[in-house]
């Protein structure tokens, strides 16, 4: 009786365990995504040279997802450009195809980090420099508590993940 014991309280940890095991696999599956898609928007920026290394990039701006609307981009350079991305339409300016590049992303990165916020910062133009921008995606994430103290007290007051990547475009 007492060997019956101690084995089901042993497989109870080794349960609890193998649960905590799940969930960091999954929060580690979530930050190589927020990697992945950062490194896609830094692609997108260095074939958009022309504008992101231009004083016509404003040093902020801030990308989140509103269901219904779509992106709501606070740089309004980057505001939804469709007139040259149509069959017939003239070509994209440099500000144009940074804005639909952008957009895109932007759409692309909801199903795959639902409530996130993306911040691009760059700093300004000078002639002595290049341009560099930093890229911080900030998602939420599902967290475990390992024990009940645990869940009672930091849970809560978990600061929301956050990935930054610094480019020069």
């Amino acid at each position: 009786m007492v060997a019956l014991i101690v084995c089901s309280i042993g497989l109870l940890g080794l349960a609890k365990m193998e649960s905590l095991a799940l969930a960091s696999s999954d929060v580690a599956g979530t930050r190589a995504i927020a990697a992945l898609e950062a490194s896609s928007l830094a692609a997108m920026m260095h074939a958009d040279r022309g504008y992101w290394s231009s004083t016509s990039a404003t040093p902020l701006a801030t990308v989140t997802w509103v269901n219904g609307t779509g992106a709501n981009i606070t740089d309004s350079n980057l505001q939804p450009v469709q007139a040259c991305t149509v069959a017939g339409a003239n070509s994209c300016n440099a500000m144009q195809m940074a804005a639909y590049d952008v957009q895109n992303w932007a759409a692309a990165l909801q199903p795959l980090l639902p409530g996130y916020t993306a911040a691009i910062q760059c700093t300004p133009t000078v002639t002595t420099g290049p341009v560099t921008c930093t890229i911080t995606i900030t998602w939420v994430e599902n967290a475990v508590a390992a024990n009940s103290a645990q869940a009672q007290t930091s849970m809560t007051s978990l600061a929301a993940p956050r990935y930054t990547l610094n480019v020069e475009p």
